[in-house]
C-alpha cells in the first residue's frame, strides 16, 4: 500500500507514537500522506473507522478527501469515519452535548448575512462599513476564545469598547433565539470540552487519532479543540505549511505551528520536500522569494519534472494593455502548444481587477469561469427570498423565520423578536410554533403579536399552495405580497436596486421554467436548491475555460499555465498590509500564486493604473526583485518588442488557416 510514497511521506504515514507535525510543502503530496494514513491506521493497525477522524476547512476537500480514501480501503469497512470540516465536527459535537452548552438539540445556525443583521439592528446603523467592521471584531474575539466581558477588559480605544458592547447583546440575542453562528461551533465545543471533564473524556475515548488538513490555516477556538480532543496521548498528524499561511487577516494564526513545538516538545516533524506539481524554474522563484520571511522551519521545495519554461516578467503601459496582451499569449500559446482554456489560470490580488480580463476574453469569445467572487446563491436579495422557502420546508429554522419576517419591514423589531425567542426557548419550540402560544401573547401583547401572526397565516397559505399551484404563480404572488420590488427600491440607490431586482426576475424566472420542465412543485423545488450550488460548482470545474481568480481562492488548486497580474507595489503586496505590518503574509500569498503554475508562469506589472478617475504611476513589486527577475526579463523584453502577443497570435492564425 506504501509502494507508491517516497521515504518522507512513508514515514509520516507510519508514524504513531506521538504528535506529529508533516510539514508539507506546495504541491508535496499532503493529500495522499493523510489518506494513505487513514488507509494504513484501518488496514495495518486495526483502528475501528468510528475512532479516526481527519478534519479540513472546506466541504470540497472533505468529500476528495473521502473519495481517495474509499478507493485506498477497497473491501474494508469504512463505516463510521469522520472525514469532515471543522465546522461540522464542532456542530455533530454540540448537536450531542447542546445541554451542556445551554442549547437545545434543534439550535439554529446563522450565516454571516443572518449575524449582520442582527448587529445592524444593535448598532441601528445602515452603514455597511461599520456593520462588517463590528462583525469581523467579533468573529476575532469568539476566535481567540474571549468572551463579550473579557473582550470590554481588553478593548484598547472607544471603538474596541463600542464593538465590545455590541458583542454583549449580540451573544445575549443568538442566546435568545437558541441560536449560533459559524464561529460559535468551534468556540462552544472548546467551551464545553474545557469545563466538562466527562464530556471531554467522552469524546478523547472516542476518537483514537486525529489528522488535521491545512494546519497552517487554524485559529485560536481550533488549536485548543484540537488539544482538548486528543488529550495527553496526542495521537494526531497535523499536517501543513508555514510558507501557505495566507489567512491571517480572517484569524488564522502560523503561530500555531510554533505553538506545537512549544506545547509538544516530543513532537516529531516530517518535511515533504519534493514537489510533484511545478517544473524547476517555477520552484527555484518560489524558493528565492519565501527565502526572505523568517522560518519556523527550514524546507526547500525541488522537482524531477525538468527546467520547463523560464518565469517571466510583462511589464505593460496600463491594465487595459495587460488584459489585451494576457489574453493574446494565452491563445497564441494555446494554438502553438494544443492545449485546452482549461490549462490556463489568470490570478489576482483583489477581485476588482477581474473586469478587464473578462471583457478580453468575451472580445475573443474564449470561455471563462470566475471564483473568488460571489456566487449567485449568496446575493442578499436571492438569500431573502429563499428564507421563505427554507420556511416551508421547515417551520423550526428559525434564521429563516427572522429573515422572513423582517424582509420586508413588517413593524416587527428586535425586541418583539428577542421576547418572542424568549418564549419560545421556555416553551422549547420554534419561534413559528410560539408565535401561537399563550405564552407569546403573555410576553408580547395584542399590538405586537398582530403582524407576527399575520405572517404565519400567509405562511400557511403560502404552504397549501405551494403543493398544488405552479411554481412561477406562487413565486410571483409572493412578491406581490411582500411589495419586495417597493422595499428595494426603498432601500438602495436605483442603480442597485434594478440589479438586485433583475437577480430577482431571473430566479423567479428560471424556478417557473425548472418547475414546468420537470414537473415540480415549489415544495419540491425548494428542497433541491442547496443541491443546485453545489452542482454549479462541479460544472464549473469540468469545464473546458480560463479560471480568473483572486490568489486567496486559488489556493489548493493547480494549472498548467499561470499568468499573474498586477504584480506592483500597493497591489501585491497590498498597500493596507504594508501599513499592517503584514508584509510576511503577502509574500506567502506571491508565493501560493507562484507554486500554483506546473509548466509556465508570467507575471505581468502595469506602468500606470487606474484609480478612480486617475490614472497612478505604479512601481514592479518589490517581490519582482526578490525573485530575481527583473533583469533577466528585462533582456528578454527588449529581444521581443517586435514581435508582442498579438503579432504572433495573427502569424500563427494565417498559418493555420492555410493549412
Amino acid at each position: 500500500m506504501l509502494s507508491g510514497l517516497n521515504p518522507p511521506q512513508r514515514a509520516a504515514v507510519q508514524y504513531l507514537d506521538g504528535p506529529l507535525l508533516v510539514l508539507a510543502g506546495a504541491g508535496s503530496g499532503k493529500t495522499r500522506v493523510i489518506t494513505h494514513k487513514i488507509a494504513w491506521l484501518l488496514r495495518e493497525c486495526a483502528y475501528r473507522a468510528d475512532a479516526v477522524a481527519a478534519i479540513t476547512f472546506t466541504n470540497k476537500a472533505a468529500r476528495e478527501m473521502q473519495e481517495r480514501v474509499g478507493r485506498l480501503l477497497e473491501g474494508v469497512s469504512a463505516r463510521g469515519l469522520t472525514v469532515t470540516t471543522f465546522h461540522s465536527l464542532g456542530l455533530r459535537l454540540l448537536r450531542e452535548e447542546a445541554a451542556h452548552a445551554g442549547l437545545k438539540p434543534r439550535f439554529s445556525i446563522f450565516d454571516a448575512a443572518d449575524a449582520g443583521a442582527i448587529v445592524a439592528d444593535i448598532l441601528k446603523t445602515t452603514d455597511k462599513a461599520l456593520i462588517r467592521q463590528t462583525a469581523t471584531r467579533i468573529s476575532a474575539w469568539k476566535n481567540a476564545l474571549l468572551s463579550p466581558a473579557q473582550a470590554l477588559q481588553t478593548a484598547e480605544d472607544d471603538a474596541s469598547a463600542v464593538a465590545a458592547r455590541v458583542y454583549d447583546r449580540y451573544d445575549a440575542t443568538l442566546r435568545a433565539y437558541q441560536a449560533v453562528d459559524f464561529d460559535d461551533l468551534i468556540r462552544l465545543p472548546a467551551d464545553v470540552l474545557g469545563s466538562q471533564a466527562a464530556v471531554r473524556e467522552r469524546w478523547q475515548n472516542r476518537l483514537h487519532h486525529v489528522l488535521v488538513d491545512e494546519y497552517q490555516d487554524t485559529n485560536a477556538a481550533q488549536y485548543r479543540l484540537l488539544k482538548l480532543l486528543t488529550g495527553v496521548r496526542a495521537a494526531f498528524t497535523a499536517v501543513g505549511d508555514d510558507d501557505q499561511s495566507i489567512y491571517g487577516w480572517r484569524g488564522a494564526d502560523a503561530g500555531n505551528l510554533q505553538a506545537l513545538r512549544e506545547d509538544y516538545p516530543h513532537l516529531r516533524v516530517v518535511k515533504l520536500e519534493q514537489n510533484y506539481r511545478s517544473c524547476t524554474h517555477i520552484l527555484q522563484a518560489a524558493n528565492r522569494l519565501i527565502a526572505h520571511n523568517p522560518k519556523l522551519f527550514e524546507k526547500k521545495l525541488w522537482s524531477d519534472l525538468g527546467p520547463g519554461d523560464e518565469v517571466r516578467l510583462l511589464t505593460l503601459a496600463d491594465e487595459a494593455q495587460e488584459a489585451e496582451q494576457v489574453v493574446m499569449r494565452l491563445l497564441a500559446h494555446k494554438f502553438e502548444h494544443r492545449t485546452r482554456f482549461g490549462d490556463y489560470a489568470i490570478l489576482y490580488r483583489g477581485n476588482h481587477q477581474a473586469r478587464p480580463f473578462e471583457q478580453a476574453l468575451r472580445n475573443e469569445k474564449i470561455p471563462y469561469r470566475l471564483s473568488g467572487g460571489q456566487s449567485f446563491f449568496d446575493k442578499a436579495e436571492i438569500k431573502d427570498l429563499t428564507a421563505y422557502l427554507r420556511l416551508l420546508l421547515n417551520p423550526d429554522d428559525d434564521p429563516a423565520f427572522i429573515r422572513a419576517v423582517t424582509t420586508p419591514r413588517r413593524g416587527i423589531g428586535p425586541a418583539t423578536l428577542e421576547k418572542l425567542g424568549a418564549a419560545a426557548a421556555r416553551l422549547q419550540t420554534s419561534l413559528f410554533a410560539a408565535v401561537d402560544s399563550a405564552l407569546a401573547a403573555e410576553m408580547l401583547g395584542e399590538r405586537q403579536l398582530a403582524p407576527l401572526r399575520e405572517f404565519c397565516a400567509y405562511m400557511a397559505r403560502m404552504e397549501w399552495n405551494a403543493a398544488r399551484l405552479p411554481a412561477g404563480e406562487i413565486m410571483e404572488d409572493l412578491l406581490s405580497a411582500i411589495g419586495y420590488e417597493a422595499y428595494l427600491y426603498d432601500s438602495e440607490e436605483a442603480r442597485t436596486a434594478q440589479s438586485k431586482w433583475g437577480n430577482v426576475r431571473d430566479f423567479v424566472g428560471w424556478l417557473a421554467k425548472k418547475g414546468e420542465e420537470d414537473g415540480k412543485t415549489l415544495l419540491e423545488l425548494a428542497q433541491t436548491l442547496a443541491l443546485i450550488t453545489l452542482l454549479e460548482e462541479k460544472s464549473d470545474e469540468e469545464a473546458d475555460a480560463v479560471k480568473l481568480s483572486t490568489l486567496h481562492a486559488a489556493k489548493g488548486l493547480e494549472y498548467g499555465h499561470v499568468f499573474l497580474v498586477g504584480v506592483e507595489e500597493g497591489l501585491l503586496p497590498h498597500q493596507s498590509a504594508v501599513d499592517e505590518g503584514r508584509l510576511e503574509e503577502e509574500r506567502r500569498l506571491m508565493y501560493v500564486g507562484i507554486t500554483r503554475a506546473r509548466r509556465s508562469l508570467t507575471l505581468c506589472a502595469c506602468a500606470k493604473r487606474k484609480k478612480g478617475r486617475e490614472a497612478v504611476g505604479c512601481e514592479p513589486s518589490r517581490f519582482v526583485a526578490e525573485m530575481g527577475l527583473e533583469s533577466a526579463a528585462r533582456a528578454r523584453d527588449k529581444g521581443e518588442e517586435k514581435r508582442s502577443g498579438s503579432a504572433r497570435l495573427a502569424q500563427l492564425k494565417a498559418m493555420l488557416q492555410g493549412t
